[in-house]
């Protein structure tokens, strides 16, 4: 038996809910415990892992038909990838030279004051040396790194354990 016969979308998606809460109560920790302040593109990911849990959320209250449980879990997925590459992203930023790191820019409530949200996104993405700085690391890895495992269990949760019938409906019907 596989586990997507064991556990409903709803139950597997109630899951994905707490998941994504647990994570962010460890980034919340982090920010205010350790002290260790995130960088735009930290905040991005938490908005990230925040938006995974929102469509898990909607996905495990609305109890969709089998092919709005697949657009749910594409969606969910699309939103984790999106977050796994802003980590990527991070990760290559914290592995340059020094010399290569880019210039420190404005904070992130300046930026969102100032110019549009494309833009802020666009220069964002760019990242700063900010971004580029590491200050903590768990066997070897950094908080982007950790991050990118975090989006990578999700992903793998989502695209393997919540199994729906709508492609065996098609097939039966021909």
């Amino acid at each position: 038996m596989r586990l997507s016969e064991s556990f409903t979308p709803r139950l597997i998606f109630s899951g994905l809910v707490l998941i994504c809460l647990g994570y962010i109560a460890v980034a919340l920790v982090m920010e205010h415990q350790l002290g260790l302040e995130p960088c735009p593109l930290c905040i991005l990911q938490r908005v990230a892992v925040i938006v995974c849990g929102s469509v898990a959320l909607a996905a495990a209250l609305h109890a969709p038909t089998p092919q709005g449980m697949n657009l749910y879990r594409m969606l969910f997925i699309l939103v984790a990838l999106i977050g796994s590459a802003i980590s990527v992203r991070h990760l290559w930023l914290q592995s340059l030279p020094a010399d290569q790191v880019p210039a420190c820019g404005p904070g992130l409530d300046y930026l969102l004051d100032v110019f549009p949200l494309t833009e802020v996104l666009t220069m964002v993405l760019s990242g700063d040396g900010s971004c580029a700085e590491v200050s903590w690391s768990f066997l070897g890895l950094t908080i982007p790194g950790w991050t990118l495992i975090a989006f990578l269990v999700l992903i793998s949760i989502a695209t393997f354990t919540i199994k729906t019938d709508a492609g065996s409906e098609t097939i039966a019907e021909h």
